[in-house]
């Protein structure tokens, strides 16, 4: 038997609109040296990020078949790439669903037997040769040609390695430490021997009472309580209990928990009515995305394929979030559960107006619904307790359903600021100091012992 002949392949693809015009790179490493020993690029006309990926994992494997032609089952092939969906797929671990994937699928299988192909996902700045051999192929397809290996700069342009080092093998959920984290903290509980505090000593919570209207509308920067649901606050929203029993809370002796239920909640992308700051909810017109707002939602499809994390996605029934959830389902090859208690507020006779506009024909009405979480806008709309209820019910669903996975959740306003609040055990009123832009992500881990953590609030860096 020969000896073995060990290379890396890195691939990658992209499409400039998604579908759009597309293009792949795959570049073919010595894991000594981390030397190019071959490269391959191609402009393939309009297609989707996801089929450009897998044809640039078709032509690394052909490349590093091609390399070594007599090794046959000697020759082992580490494939790198920083497309969660090809990674997952080729690995055996996730389902090919969409009927495009798998012929490409079924390509990429038979180059080289199974048991001599691994495969590795990479954050894109690890990837950053292949990447460049794809947007080499792409430009070429823009200006009415093919790429040429001679006029290609990728390998200059990429710094040396001079080892393509594999990592080890990652536990646990994409993205998620949390069960080396619950062993970090019975070890430390065990070396203090110390009893838990009670839970009011170490976060007291004040009792519920009626937010101060005047601030906000004497600062222009601070989100004003009631501001419509597609911009700002809402409002208040009944407390409501933790998905599991009683919760610990502090350093005392805990059993290792496992991976939480992690929700990381997406809010939609704009619509017409969110720059002008009306109220927007599920007794309205129900409006698709603007250009801006389609475009927030294929940046945030983006994020979530580079970093690889999320396994499921739940959306709200309205049509501003099925739209956003669907472009991260394009890319991520998943599908998408819708669950109607995710809807936003239904704002009466308000929908449509702004905040201002409802002050001056509905004023009483207003601040009284601004005063009490169970007083409902005007019309028969609901009130912020009855909305805390069904979201709620959602939350432990989900987190039951999906217990240790990382699951999307494509909402509103209103639902992840109640999510928030409830995650931490914060009065009503707590939602009036909260903002949230359009396409941000926050994100709530649930444990099996009910507690909950808040790890990320309102973040837009993806958008930028």
């Amino acid at each position: 038997m020969s000896a073995a002949r060990q290379v890396v392949v890195e691939a990658d693809g992209g499409s400039r609109g998604n579908p759009g015009p597309a293009g792949y790179g795959a570049v073919v490493l010595d894991p000594a040296t981390g030397e190019p020993l071959a490269e391959a690029a191609e402009y393939i006309g309009v297609a989707t990020n996801n089929v450009a990926e897998y044809r640039g994992l078709i032509a690394g494997l052909t490349a590093a078949k091609a390399l070594f032609p007599d090794a046959g089952d000697a020759l082992r092939v580490h494939v790198r790439m920083d497309s969660k969906l090809v990674v997952e797929q080729m690995s055996g671990r996730w389902k090919i669903k969409h009927p495009d994937m798998k012929p490409l699928a079924a390509r990429a299988a038979a180059i080289l037997p199974p048991s001599s192909v691994t495969y590795e996902w990479i954050p894109r700045a690890q990837n950053k040769h292949a990447d460049r051999l794809a947007n080499e192929a792409m430009d070429a397809g823009r200006d009415g040609r093919q790429w040429e290996a001679s006029a290609s700069t990728a390998a200059l342009d990429t710094p040396a390695r001079s080892t393509v080092s594999t990592p080890p093998p990652a536990q646990g959920p994409p993205g998620d430490q949390v069960a080396g984290a619950a062993r970090a903290r019975a070890a430390l509980a065990a070396a203090r021997g110390a009893a838990a505090p009670a839970a009011d000593t170490l976060f007291p919570v004040p009792e519920p009472g009626v937010p101060d209207t005047t601030v906000p509308a004497a600062s222009a920067s601070a989100p004003a309580p009631g501001q419509p649901a597609g911009t700002a606050p809402e409002g208040p929203g009944a407390s409501q209990p933790q998905p599991a029993g009683a919760p610990q809370t502090g350093w005392g002796p805990a059993p290792d928990l496992g991976a939480p239920a992690t929700l990381v909640l997406l809010r939609h992308g704009e619509t017409a009515l969110t720059p002008e700051k009306r109220f927007s909810g599920s007794g309205g017109t129900d409006p698709e995305l603007s250009a801006a707002g389609r475009g927030q939602a294929e940046r945030a499809a983006g994020h979530f394929a580079a970093l690889g994390t999320v396994q499921e996605i739940v959306s709200s029934p309205l049509r501003r979030c099925r739209e956003t959830a669907a472009a991260v389902a394009d890319r991520l090859g998943l599908d998408v559960r819708i669950d109607e208690d995710l809807r936003e507020t239904d704002f009466g006779a308000w929908e449509g107006l702004t905040f201002g506009e409802a002050r001056e024909r509905y004023g009483d009405d207003l601040t009284a619904w601004l005063a009490s979480p169970d007083t409902a806008p005007t019309g028969g709309g609901e009130s912020f307790a009855e909305v805390a209820e069904r979201v709620a019910a959602a939350r432990d669903r989900i987190v039951a359903r999906y217990a240790g996975r990382t699951v999307l959740l494509v909402t509103h306003v209103t639902p992840i600021k109640t999510l928030v609040r409830l995650a931490l055990g914060a009065p009503p009123e707590a939602l009036f100091r909260m903002e949230l832009s359009a396409a941000s992500i926050s994100t709530v881990a649930y444990y099996g012992d009910g507690n909950a953590s808040v790890r990320l609030l309102n973040d837009t860096s993806h958008l930028r």
